[in-house]
C-alpha cells in the first residue's frame, strides 16, 4: 500500500515538475495565466520555469514576421464594372499582449479589415485606373491598416495587390477595344509612312530638276565659253590671214589675182552657207558673175592705190 502510494507521489511530482519547464523556441513569445489572470508574465526564448498547477501558458505567437493570403474579393469600380481582386499582406507582432487580449482570432480580423478597405478604394476608381493606380492603391491600403491596426499590437509592413480580374463580359469588351485601338495606331502610322514617302519622293525630284537645271546652265555656260573662244581664234586667225595677204599684195604684183579668187570664193561659200540657214544674200544663181566681177574690180583699185601709194 505505501508502495501505491510512493509510486503515486513520484509520478504526480513528475508530472507536475515537467508542467513547470516551458522551452520557447527562438522568434517566439508567450504569455502566462496565474489562475486564469494575466499579470504580465512572458516566456522568453529559451528554458522556462513556471509554478505547477497555478501558472498555465495562454498564448503562443512568433514575433517574425508572417504574410496573410487574401483571398480574391468581388469589388465594384466608379463606373460599375465588377472586377475580382485578391492581395498578399506581410505583419508582424509588436506587442503580443494586444495582439492577444485586444481581439479575438487575430489572422481573422486583419483579413475582414483587409478586405473591407480593399472594396473601398477600388469604388473610388475606374476601371483604367484600377490597372495605372496599383501603387497608390497599395500605400493607401498599407497606411490605413497600420492605423486601424495599431490598437491590436501589429505592424503591417507591406501590402500588395496581385491580381485584378474583371468578369469575362468586361474582359471580352476591353479586348474588343484594344483591338480597334491597335488597327487605328496601325492606320496612323500607314498613313504617316505615306506621308512621308511622299514627302521625300517630292524632295527627291526637286533637288533632281534643280540639279538638272544647274547641270544644264553650267553645259551653256561652257559652250558659250568654247564659242566665244572658237570666235576669238577665228578672228585671230583671219586677222593674221589679212595681214599676211597685205604684205603679199605690198611687196607681189602678181598676187592680186590670186587674192581676187580667194576673196570670190569665201564670198560664195558664205552667200551660200546663210543661205542655207534662211539668211542667203545672193537670191538669183544668175548675178553670181556680175558680183565676182565687182568683188574682182575692188580687188585691182586697192592694189594698184597701194603700188602707187608705194612708189
Amino acid at each position: 500500500m505505501y508502495e501505491s502510494l510512493f509510486l503515486t507521489f513520484l509520478a504526480v511530482t513528475g508530472i507536475s515538475l515537467a508542467g513547470s519547464v516551458k522551452i520557447i523556441k527562438q522568434g517566439d513569445e508567450a504569455l502566462v495565466e496565474t489562475l486564469g489572470k494575466y499579470d504580465g508574465k512572458k516566456l522568453q526564448p529559451g528554458l522556462n520555469f513556471m509554478v505547477p498547477f497555478l501558472d498555465q501558458v495562454a498564448y503562443q505567437e512568433t514575433t517574425r514576421e508572417q504574410f496573410l493570403n487574401i483571398p480574391p474579393q468581388t469589388c465594384m469600380t466608379r463606373d460599375n464594372v465588377s472586377i475580382s481582386v485578391d492581395a498578399v499582406v506581410y505583419w508582424r507582432i509588436l506587442n503580443i499582449e494586444k495582439a492577444y487580449y485586444k481581439v479575438k482570432n487575430l489572422q481573422s480580423a486583419v483579413v475582414t479589415l483587409v478586405t473591407t478597405l480593399i472594396r473601398s478604394e477600388i469604388s473610388k476608381l475606374k476601371l483604367e485606373q484600377t490597372f495605372m493606380a496599383r501603387t497608390e492603391v497599395n500605400e493607401l491600403l498599407l497606411q490605413q491598416l497600420d492605423i486601424a491596426t495599431e490598437p491590436w499590437g501589429i505592424k503591417v509592413t507591406r501590402v500588395e495587390l496581385r491580381d485584378i480580374i474583371p468578369s469575362l463580359s468586361v474582359r471580352e469588351a476591353m479586348e474588343l477595344q484594344m483591338s480597334s485601338e491597335r488597327k487605328k495606331q496601325a492606320a496612323i502610322l500607314t498613313s504617316e509612312g505615306q506621308r512621308e514617302a511622299a514627302i521625300n519622293n517630292a524632295k527627291g525630284e526637286a533637288e533632281a530638276r534643280i540639279l538638272q537645271a544647274k547641270a544644264r546652265q553650267q553645259a551653256a555656260l561652257l559652250q558659250a565659253e568654247a564659242q566665244q573662244q572658237q570666235q576669238v581664234l577665228n578672228a585671230k586667225g583671219t586677222a593674221e590671214a589679212i595681214s599676211t595677204l597685205a604684205k603679199t599684195l605690198e611687196f607681189d604684183p602678181y598676187a592680186t589675182e590670186a587674192m581676187q579668187f580667194l576673196l570670190a570664193q569665201t564670198y560664195l561659200d558664205m552667200s551660200l552657207k546663210m543661205g542655207g540657214e534662211g539668211k542667203g544674200i545672193i537670191t538669183d544663181p544668175r548675178n553670181i558673175p556680175a558680183t565676182l566681177d565687182g568683188v574682182r574690180s575692188l580687188v585691182s583699185q586697192q592694189s594698184n592705190g597701194k603700188v602707187k601709194h608705194l612708189s
